[in-house]
Order: C-alpha cells, then structure tokens, then sequence
C-alpha cells in the first residue's frame, strides 16, 4: 500500500497534469476575445504563430484588413512601407502581413485556408518574388516551416475533387510535413488518386482538428508586439498630408542617409552587417547561371490562382524589381528578369487576373531597393501608387478561366518567348 501512495506521489501530479491539458485542448476556445490591439499589433507581427493559425486572420479579414502576402520583403519596414503608410494616414484598409523569409506559392495557399468566409470578394495584395522560381522550386526545409497542420486539414477536410486538389495533395505528400502522420499521408494518398477520405479518417482529422483551433486559441497571440514600434517609429519620420510630393522627397532623404557607406545603393546597416570585407569579393560574378525561367514554382503559383478564384478576390499581384547596380555585380541577367516577369504576366494575364504591377523595368532608378532585391524608399512608394487606388477604389469584378494547362512540366518548362502558342 505504501508502495502505492509512493508511486501516486510521484505519477499523480503528472497525469492529473496530462488530463488537465487535454481537457483544455478539447474544450472549444475559439471563442476567446480578439481585441482591436491584438489585430493592430498581429498585423505586422510576421508572426509564425499568426501565419499558422486561423483566430487572428478571421477577425482581421472581417474588418478592413487587407492580406498583403509575399516573403522576406514584407519585413523590410522602413517609413515607406504599406504598414506605415496605411496607418499614418488612416487609410480605409490596413495591411495584415502575411510570409517571411521562405515563405512562397505553396506555403500561401494552405495560410488562405480557414478564412475562405471572411476573405469571399475582397481583395489581397501579393508580391510575386521572382527568386522563388529556382530549378527545383520551394524546398521542403522552407516549407515545413511555415507548414500548418490545422490549415491542410482544415483543406482536406473541404476539399472537392479536381485538378487543383489532385494536385494540392500531390505536392503535400512529396514534403516531409506530409509524410508526418500516418492518417494524414493515407488521406492525402486517396484525395490525390480522386478518392473520398474514410469515416474514420474523417473524425480522426476533426478531432485533431479541434485540438489544433484551441492551440492557436490559446498561443496565437504571443509575442506580437515585435514589429508594431517599428511602424510607429517611421510614421513620425512621414510628412504630415499625405501627398505624392512630399513623399517622395522624405524617402529620397531618408535614402540617401541611409546609403551612404556603400556605392550599390543598399542599406548602410545591411551593406556592414552582410556584405562588407571579404564577403562582397566572393559573390562577384556569383548569380550569372541564376535563371528563374523554369521552375515548378509556376504550378505551385497555379494552385495558389484556383484558390483565388474560389474565393472569388480580386488581387493585385506586384512583381519587384532587382537592385541593377548589384545584378550587374553579380552577373545576374536583367534579360532573364524581363522574360521571367513576361512569362508570369501571361500565366496571369490568360486566366483573367489582370492588376499586374510589373516593377522589373526599374532596376535601375535609384533607391527603389533598400538592399539587393527587397523594395524600400521610392519602390515601396512606387508600389503605393497602385496599391492605394486599387484598394480604395471600386474594381471591376474579375472573371477568372483557369487552365490546366499550367500544372504541367510542359509549361513549367517552357520558354517565355513562345508563350503567346498556348
């Protein structure tokens, strides 16, 4: 008996621990309350947590948050940024982040799912990175870090057949984070050969679907002030009126401060933090065989359009331009930039997504990159004049006609200057 209460002593704290974190994780909590502060501050977080989750994005995307989504460029937070400006000015809209560093076609249509209701006819702005477009497109290490899986069963849960969802599941399984749960990889399996998932399966993935809406319930909110001081230091470094004029002589200010140790145009802090001394001398010449031409990115980016068309959103897409005076350094071909922006304009262009802002042509005007290939100082402002009256203004409702064409390696492949043939 002694033995007994020994062995409770030491085990029954633990399991009454156990009992007590499933039980909270199995009560439904999505009922927590989201503040005003909690969106202002989650909007710019750039937080994995809020990228993961579902919470956060639907209250956002039920007021007058606009996802603006794209990868590393969306940190880069000097005063021009769309953040900055938008609550500067109090806009009609405020930019709710959403992607970092790695983050690509892929990664943004499993963050779309969950948040179909709030987002139905609304607008998003995307920034189509042409470095994503490598031989072997999204690697698995990059995806598995912003892989959610309450976004893949939230999709696999709602998924109907056909060539995006056959597709979807495909490209799941060939990650690890596909791989990760036996339930899942054999419903996957069955979504991608056209097959409905078991009863089983189902209530397996409802069931851990609950638990994963109480984590983001209960962990979505932390540490989301990273960025917020950021946002208000630049607003007070902005012109009072909000005018093109004297925007655009405050960014050409604050540009030229912030170059000054370097003649390529980019950040003083970047250039010494990441490129001074020896650095710099071994990426001479360093990206001449980059080409963004052919990559399975573009049927990723293809998966990515049939979501925006089944939310029937009308979307800006932004394709940023490259630092010239450092492609030049590097041997990077403008050239193949050029044709790498054409071959994307038409995959959008032919499907009927028609606000394209193509920025590759201004390569070379200065300071419209803070360093070598992310926007800032006049290219954020450059941005702004499409993005402004794009989400302020009445748009024509797009009439979308995907093709599935572009999921094959066929157009994966294919060379820009014969896109017209298709």
């Amino acid at each position: 008996m002694k033995s007994r209460k020994k062995l409770w002593l030491i085990f029954g704290p633990v399991i009454i621990a156990a009992v007590l974190v499933w039980g909270i994780l199995l009560l439904p909590l999505n009922h927590r309350r989201v503040t005003n502060t909690d969106l202002k501050r989650s909007a710019v977080s750039l937080s994995t947590n809020v990228y993961h989750g579902t919470m956060l994005k639907q209250a956002a995307f039920s007021k007058n948050y606009v996802p603006f989504m794209g990868s590393s460029e969306l940190l880069r937070m000097d005063p021009l940024h769309p953040s900055v400006l938008a609550a500067k000015y109090h806009r009609s809209y405020q930019p709710f982040l959403l992607g970092s560093a790695g983050s690509q076609s892929l990664n943004h249509f499993f963050a779309l799912q969950g948040v179909h209701r709030q987002l139905q006819g609304k607008k998003i702005v995307f920034i189509i990175s042409p470095q994503w477009f490598t031989k072997h497109g999204q690697t698995p290490d990059a995806f598995g870090y912003f892989y959610s899986p309450l976004q893949a069963i939230d999709w696999l849960l709602t998924a109907k057949d056909s060539a995006s969802t056959r597709y979807a599941a495909n490209r799941l399984l060939s990650m690890p984070s596909g791989q990760s749960s036996s339930v899942m990889a054999n419903a996957l399996q069955k979504v991608a050969n056209g097959q409905k998932i078991s009863h089983s399966e189902r209530l397996f993935l409802e069931y851990r679907r609950r638990m994963l809406r109480n984590e983001d319930a209960l962990f979505s909110k932390i540490k989301l002030d990273r960025h917020w001081e950021r946002v208000k230091k630049g607003e007070r470094q902005l012109p009072t009126k909000d005018s093109n004029q004297m925007l655009t002589t405050t960014a050409i200010q604050l540009a030229q401060k912030h170059t000054s140790n370097n003649d390529l145009g980019i950040d003083n802090h970047f250039y010494a933090q990441r490129l001074r001394g020896s650095r710099i001398n071994a990426l001479r010449g360093s990206q001449k065989h980059f080409d963004y031409r052919y990559s399975p990115e573009y049927s990723d980016l293809e998966l990515l359009l049939s979501e925006f068309k089944q939310m029937h959103t009308n979307v800006l897409f932004v394709i940023p331009p490259i630092n010239q005076k450092w492609s030049h350094y590097t041997g990077l071909s403008l050239p193949m930039l050029k044709q790498t922006a054409s071959k994307l304009k038409y995959q959008l262009n032919s499907q009927g997504f028609n606000h394209v802002l193509d920025m590759t042509s201004d390569s070379h005007d200065d300071y419209m990159m803070e360093d070598t290939i992310h926007l800032g100082w006049l290219g954020w402002l450059k941005m702004d004049e499409a993005v402004k009256p794009f989400l302020t203004q009445p748009q024509a409702q797009p009439h979308y006609h995907l093709k599935s064409y572009f999921y094959t390696k066929n157009w994966q492949q294919a060379l820009p200057q014969k896109e017209g043939s298709h």
